[in-house]
């Protein structure tokens, strides 16, 4: 692909590095803030600059927050015998907007994955079994909502191994989800009653 400028070719190369954007919608993008008013395009600029100095990550749950503790854990009307535990944050987002659910989260962080190299001490598995153990004696269910890939699945063995001797019941949603489907993906109904309809873990 042949560049007209030098910045372009830069400014398409950073947007292509995010997920979903090839070159091709990188240089669409890039041409569509050429044309915008400068200000337009230093109000994105100064919102990603506050989104990486700023941003924060609840202290309970890894969620993101604005401050120390998120919105949902501060949150008194919230079931606090619930702990539903995902993957990322954008799985949180996608529960939430089915409301179906009104309980805490735990956000891993992501998955194992030995090809990645991602193993559990690299995932906030450790802090979900001390949350269980100190002072969360109030939580009575654990629910598993991992995406039904082969790493979901081996997180959630690795999960239940770890939690299967507390006095909790484990959980996992139902597989109205897709196997080798995303979470974040899924539409709100079908997430919705996964989350209504789930089953014990074993």
């Amino acid at each position: 692909m042949q560049f007209p400028s030098r910045l372009i070719e830069e400014a398409v190369t950073e947007i292509s590095r995010l997920p979903g954007i090839g070159r091709k919608t990188a240089l669409r993008l890039v041409f569509h803030l050429i044309k915008e008013k400068p200000e337009t395009t230093q109000a994105l600029a100064t919102a990603l600059q506050r989104l990486r100095d700023n941003i924060r990550f609840c202290v309970h749950c890894h969620n993101i927050s604005d401050g120390e503790v998120c919105s949902i854990c501060s949150n008194a009307r919230r079931d606090r015998s619930l702990l539903c535990v995902v993957e990322r944050s954008s799985d949180v987002l996608a529960i939430e907007n089915t409301a179906q659910y009104n309980g805490l989260y735990h956000v891993l962080g992501g998955v194992i994955s030995p090809v990645q190299g991602i193993g559990p001490g690299e995932l906030h598995i450790e802090t979900l079994v001390q949350r269980l153990n100190h002072g969360q004696t109030e939580i009575k269910e654990v629910i598993l909502a991992l995406s039904p890939t082969l790493e979901g699945d081996t997180t959630a063995f690795y999960i239940h191994k770890r939690v299967k001797d507390l006095p909790v019941k484990v959980s996992t949603i139902a597989r109205g989800i897709p196997v080798g489907g995303e979470l974040e993906y899924a539409d709100e109904i079908t997430l919705g009653r996964s989350i209504v309809s789930r089953t014990q873990f074993s």
